[in-house]
């Protein structure tokens, strides 16, 4: 239980770290740049840890990859998150605080995920099976992504959210919760947050199979999305403005999605090496940034305008 207790006690003070800046002021650009690097290295750098506790090198090999699949897919979500923002219209100020809350929330949210899916894979063989064919799912979907715009408005959380306390069209400062006419009614802010909450439960359902199909130890599985998760505030503030520069990021998560299903499909008779799903991680967010970024030189030349910003 001790490595378990020890890095609870991290990812607490880590997310106590994030808080610690006045959550109504967004970070700046140095201070994200600042930020996403060190919790990026600090997650890579947990490989280390334990390679040097004993836990081994294949225990940290498949943390390294598992690490680095949830922190691709995680770039995904900043996505979904810029198209809240804009629909609810968060004020810049408050969209720091809706973050972190939303990296708490996803913390428990796939700790709850892991351990049912970890209990599932012992109870039914076949669930690996199922997992595979989500993830291969998911990957042709990503893969087929039209660029058509989310509309949160139609979403089942909202109408969810709608049916429990009305939804004020006012911000009232950083308040969750207003009266109008007397009654209580949810902000816009309120509102934002649990789509947050919402969207984090679809990430986790497609995240979680993903490093499953690399690794059936929790302990790692766990310290994997922690990690990847931790960071992802001042990611999207350094981020935010760029995204839609990212137009092929799809097309490389749908290769890494893919990847791991097949890995899951064939785990009878296909037994891959680690560093075989680092170099293919690693590969497809290359290329698609290279791609990425080829398309929008070529655009510029022909005097052509970008493609508008695509949400998952």
């Amino acid at each position: 239980m001790l490595p378990w207790i020890a890095l609870g006690a991290f990812v607490l003070v880590a997310l106590a770290i994030d808080f610690r800046a006045d959550s109504h002021t967004a970070p700046s650009m140095r201070s994200a740049l600042f930020w996403s690097v060190l919790w990026t290295a600090i997650g890579a750098g947990f490989a280390g840890v334990l390679l040097l506790t004993g836990a081994g090198r294949t225990a940290a090999e498949e943390y390294l990859a598992g690490f680095l699949i949830e922190k691709s897919l995680s770039l995904d979500n900043l996505f979904v998150f810029a198209m809240l923002f804009t629909f609810f219209a968060v004020p810049a100020t408050e969209r720091h605080r809706v973050l972190l809350l939303g990296v708490a929330g996803a913390i428990v949210l796939r700790t709850a995920f892991i351990v049912v899916g970890a209990a599932a894979l012992d109870a039914f063989s076949f669930m690996t099976y199922v997992l595979g064919a989500l993830l291969a799912v998911t990957a042709v979907k990503i893969a087929r992504h039209s660029g058509d715009e989310v509309d949160p408005d139609r979403s089942l959380a909202m109408r969810a959210l709608r049916r429990v306390v009305p939804v004020s069209r006012e911000y009232d400062g950083g308040r969750l919760m207003t009266k109008v006419r007397g009654q209580w009614a949810a902000t816009p802010l309120m509102a934002a947050l649990v789509m947050v909450a919402a969207f984090d439960v679809m990430f986790a359902i497609d995240s979680i199979p993903a490093i499953f199909a690399i690794t059936r130890d929790t302990f790692v599985v766990f310290a994997a999305n922690a990690f990847s998760l931790l960071g992802m505030v001042s990611l999207y503030f350094l981020l935010d403005g760029m995204l839609e520069r990212f137009r092929h990021l799809h097309y490389g998560l749908a290769a890494i999605l893919a990847w791991v299903a097949a890995k899951l499909l064939l785990v009878d008779v296909w037994h891959p090496p680690i560093t075989l799903t680092l170099g293919v991680v690693v590969g497809a967010l290359g290329v698609a940034a290279l791609t990425s970024v080829a398309v929008e030189r070529r655009e510029r030349r022909a005097g052509g305008r970008p493609a508008p910003a695509r949400a998952s």
